[in-house]
């Protein structure tokens, strides 16, 4: 089963060549790896894949895929979804042979580059200060956002896996809103509603947690046993930026998935999506 899809590189906002990723991933014990460095955006950013490199990109995994014979390789992408700016995710699937596609919301937001909230990163205060200076402070109005935003994105049926659901709660960590509020609950509840009826597979991202900017999985406990319920189809993902993350807390995370009632999980073969054991 054990398999990783959420793998940055150099060519986006990873530390080391895609070789070096396949190396640690067959020393961990991985049976497949799949790449997804950051979509190109159309403005200045220090984290997407620049327009003039996507093809590179595509073309280093591929030869690697075609050398390599101790392990599955898969090209995919991470792309970010912003209404009004970013780049159709159909067009990625038009013009470049990705196997799957990653879709993220890390920036809040519409229409203009200057108004965007970055809910990511390492610094708490940059997400302070986008809220208050693009929702005037209010967290339900901008949580409300990115939910919203999420939702949008699922709608699109361009995605095959949605990142990190909850990661809105990143830099929270209970300063300003509660996840037991009724009105946090309930947009989730609508998200996971329609993540349901899309069928879009939903990824359990253990990056937060290893890189202790998180106490909980994205999604956290409560989300699981609401996806489990919904038997909404996860992946185990370690949104590894370095080597040796490839599958950090991937067997603590199985436990996990287990206590919470979870007996399977997705697995991206050759011949596309298969449902395996979740014990490896």
């Amino acid at each position: 089963m054990i398999q990783n899809l959420h793998t940055h590189t150099r060519f986006s906002d990873g530390s080391e060549n895609p070789e070096r990723y396949v190396e640690a991933a067959i020393q961990q014990g991985l049976k497949s790896l799949g790449f997804s460095d950051h979509s190109p955006l159309p403005f200045e950013n220090t984290f997407a894949l620049h327009e003039n490199q996507v093809q590179n990109y595509c073309d280093a995994i591929s030869a690697i895929r075609i050398a390599q014979s101790s392990i599955q390789i898969f090209l995919g992408m991470e792309a970010d979804f912003i209404p009004g700016i970013g780049h159709s995710f159909a067009c990625f699937r038009e013009n470049y042979p990705l196997d799957y596609l990653i879709g993220s919301v890390h920036l809040v937001g519409k229409d203009s580059p200057e108004e965007l909230w970055f809910i990511d990163g390492p610094d708490p205060g940059t997400y302070d200060n986008g809220l208050k200076l693009l929702f005037g402070g209010d967290i339900r109005m901008g949580v409300t956002a990115y939910y919203r935003q999420i939702n949008e994105m699922v709608s699109t049926g361009d995605i095959d896996i949605i990142g990190h659901i909850d990661k809105i709660k990143m830099h929270n960590r209970g300063r300003l809103f509660s996840e037991d509020e009724p009105w946090y609950i309930s947009l989730v509840d609508e998200t996971l509603e329609l993540v349901r009826q899309t069928g879009v597979i939903v990824e359990v991202n253990t990056r937060g947690v290893y890189k202790k900017r998180s106490d909980a999985l994205f999604p956290g406990s409560a989300l699981l046993k609401k996806i489990h319920n919904l038997k909404i189809p996860v992946i185990l993902s370690s949104d590894a930026h370095k080597p040796f993350e490839i599958s950090m807390l991937f067997s603590e995370t199985a436990d996990l998935l287990y206590e919470i009632g979870f007996r399977e999980i997705m697995n991206l073969t050759l011949e596309g999506w298969e449902s395996v054991s979740l014990k490896y």
